[in-house]
């Protein structure tokens, strides 16, 4: 009598269970039908993330990881097609060692460091790329060689030529000059920009202060592709400077050849509080106004003939007119990261235009990534890359989410009734909706390495944008059609007009209450969950996506679960500097670096304020000085030189002076400390302090210098004080 309820119950439990499996394979069948193709945009997410994987190691890999992960894991993944689960696993580890192994092929296709003389030095090299900047020039030289020693140097070396030393020459000139060089600094920080690994993979060795004249010995024309294009970029800067000079000749410049060093500091800074600072970085913005220009140029001269309108593929051939021409323009402006992006999605467009199919927006921003990371892997530590990706991919999958809204927008009864107002109406809509989506999802990245937000930067980039690609662009185009003929002014003017109404926008805006606004530092690995979040939320197609919101809020609050450190002490021991709230306490010593303070107030989003200045719960001087950032914590014992501190209780002693043997059981940093170790973090807590050095952080990888003490060296007279 008791089995049959109990079988009654057995067998209905077991068919709801049948029946929520079932419900589950729909929606999961359901899912995989709405997101199929999208898992392959996921690939260069996973090769990204192994190449920032190899990018912070601490020590470097055997050649051959990379390689001997990615080969079986992608045959495996072929070989997985009727598992679809462990296929996406194994194509996605195939990925990830992927983006790995083109990071150790970066490293080793670059130069070896070479070592730099500590004092003045004359060098003879070929010259292949001039500078201007706001007061004087550089330029950057190719096959050094110092004469002293009759030692080469591998990499370019730039040298900033003293003001007033006339002409520099001409890309290709042979000259000598007498200079004294040094090495890229490292970071001002443990964990900040690491300037020497840029410099390792862009094939710099050296900068370099002028301490002489520069002397040509002999004049040699452009032998390669890459000096003739420089050639043709630097003689582009000096009509447009002979036309139209300062400021305003210098942003036209920029816009139409890509460098910006000849820009002064506070109109670049008014660019980038007001938003507007991507209009100096060459990027697809500029490309697409190039392309469109000559696309609409092309199409309208073919159809003034009937015989070509209706026998020539008209379509066709002003998509590849417009790719050669975007193809001139992307070397003309020195091949950088944001241009290059938006020129490979431009080849696949055209490709789809040839083959007669639509390019797909999304699939194409992924080919462009996977192209760029195999081809310069180590760029995706940088904010270029950052930014340019994350805005398009926000601009992709934005419309495509808002495209059902914007279809009702434009088909609305009212819009309709004001045929008049509906062009201008929709085109102000869509240009903030452009800047809201670009600006939004790039400002984390800008405050990562910026530590500042902008707030109007829909607004600047609905005034200047319009300007930028109706009156400044085509008028620097027409211009660059007629410097063959020296009549170059006739566009120049125009252009210069509009580049002058961009600047005062930049400088209004900027100077708007709360323009910017400092913003704590996000950690690494709150960036990284942010980026995760972005690419989950544009890629998936379904609700699913909306999970992506919880990656990028915990990305947004991650600084307040990292404790930034309490001291820094530069690596040459110059600044050593105290977290206090909101205001950085700085010792600066005579000859300090103002960029390392910068950084440091960048990085603690703090004021600068002087030591001397604090009150005495936080730094109290008495022969040497106790620091604490907590009242009730450890403290930092500060010697002032002189006489022998009172070590008691002190949970590190730091010393801008080497310090040996002034408190024997107390963890120390001194001179020699950074000069071997790199610049110093350093946690008070309350029993004891944590020190991190710069080589710690970084470890032992080829663009990381040899540790000092291992070579034996003493201490350079370059870091005693003045």
């Amino acid at each position: 009598m008791m089995v049959a309820p109990v079988v009654t119950r057995f067998t209905r439990r077991h068919l709801q269970v049948a029946e929520l499996a079932s419900l589950s394979g729909a929606a999961a069948s359901r899912w995989a039908e709405a997101e199929q193709g999208r898992f392959v945009l996921w690939l260069p997410v996973f090769m990204g993330a192994g190449t920032l994987l190899y990018l912070g190691l601490r020590a470097e890999p055997p050649a051959w990881a990379g390689a001997a992960v990615a080969v079986p894991a992608a045959i495996a993944a072929i070989l997985a097609r009727p598992w679809p689960v462990a296929r996406a696993i194994l194509a996605a580890l195939a990925a990830l060692a992927f983006g790995c192994a083109c990071g150790q092929l970066a490293t080793g296709r670059a130069p070896p460091i070479d070592p730099m003389p500590s004092r003045g030095v004359t060098i003879t090299g070929q010259i292949s790329r001039i500078e201007a900047l706001p007061a004087g020039s550089r330029v950057v030289l190719q096959g050094v060689a110092i004469e002293q020693s009759s030692r080469r140097i591998a990499r370019t070396v730039r040298i900033k030529l003293r003001p007033g030393d006339g002409d520099a020459g001409a890309v290709g000139d042979v000259v000598r000059i007498r200079a004294l060089l040094r090495a890229p600094q490292p970071p001002a920080y443990p964990g900040g920009w690491d300037l020497q690994r840029d410099a390792f993979f862009s094939g710099l060795g050296a900068y370099g202060q002028a301490l002489g004249p520069i002397e040509l010995l002999h004049h040699e024309p452009p032998h390669s592709l890459a000096l003739g294009v420089q050639w043709l970029r630097d003689t582009i800067d000096r009509r447009i400077a002979a036309v139209l000079p300062g400021t305003i000749g210098a942003i036209a410049a920029t816009l139409l050849t890509g460098g910006a060093a000849a820009i002064p500091e506070p109109d670049r800074a008014a660019f980038r509080d007001s938003g507007l600072a991507h209009l100096l970085a060459v990027a697809g913005l500029h490309i697409g106004i190039v392309m469109g220009l000559v696309l609409a140029a092309s199409r309208s001269g073919l159809a003034l003939s009937e015989k070509a309108a209706l026998f020539l593929p008209c379509r066709e051939i002003t998509a590849v007119l417009a790719l050669l021409v975007g193809g001139f323009y992307l070397l003309l402006t020195g091949v950088h990261l944001p241009i290059a992006r938006s020129f490979a999605m431009a080849c696949l467009f055209t490709l789809g235009v040839l083959a007669g199919r639509r390019a797909v927006s999304m699939r194409g921003l992924a080919l462009a990534a996977t192209v760029l990371l195999v081809a310069e892997p180590w760029e995706i530590a940088g904010v270029s890359f950052q930014m340019s990706f994350s805005a398009v991919l926000a601009l992709i999958a934005g419309y495509e989410a808002l495209r059902p809204w914007l279809q009702r927008l434009r088909s609305s009864p009212r819009w309709q009734q004001m045929p008049r107002l509906r062009g201008v109406g929709l085109h102000l809509i869509a240009l903030a909706l452009t800047s809201l989506l670009a600006g939004t999802a790039s400002a984390p990245f800008a405050a990562y390495h910026f530590g500042r937000m902008q707030i109007y930067f829909v607004l600047a980039n609905m005034l200047a944008v319009p300007i930028t690609a109706m009156w400044v662009m085509p008028a620097g185009l027409v211009a660059m059609l007629l410097m063959p003929f020296g009549w170059e002014f006739l566009a120049l003017e125009p252009m210069g007009w509009g580049v002058q109404v961009i600047l005062w926008i930049a400088r209004a805006t900027s100077a708007l209450p709360m323009a910017t606004f400092a913003v704590p530092h996000i950690p690494a690995w709150g960036l990284s969950t942010l980026a995760l979040g972005m690419a989950w939320l544009g890629i998936w197609r379904t609700r699913l996506r909306l999970v992506g919101i919880v990656a990028v809020g915990l990305g947004l609050a991650s600084p307040t679960m990292s404790r930034p450190p309490d001291m820094l002490i530069s690596a040459d021991a110059r600044l050593i500097g105290l977290r206090v709230g909101g205001q950085a306490l700085l010792r600066q010593g005579s000859g300090y670096s103002k960029f390392t303070r910068d950084a440091w107030a960048q990085y603690w989003a703090a004021t600068p304020v002087p030591m001397s200045d604090a009150d005495e719960g936080h730094v109290a001087c008495a022969g040497a000085c106790q620091l604490r950032s907590d009242p009730v914590g450890a403290f930092a014992l500060l010697t002032l030189g002189g006489q022998r501190p009172d070590c008691t209780g002190a949970a590190v002693l730091i010393s801008p002076e080497p310090a040996r043997a002034l408190c024997p059981g107390v963890p120390l940093v001194d001179r020699f400390t950074v000069w071997r170790e790199g610049a110093v973090a350093i946690w008070l807590d309350r029993d004891g302090a944590r020190v991190l050095t710069d080589r710690a952080e970084r470890g032992d990888r080829p663009w990381v210098p040899v540790a000092h003490g291992a070579r034996g060296a003493e201490l350079p007279a370059a870091l005693t004080d003045d």
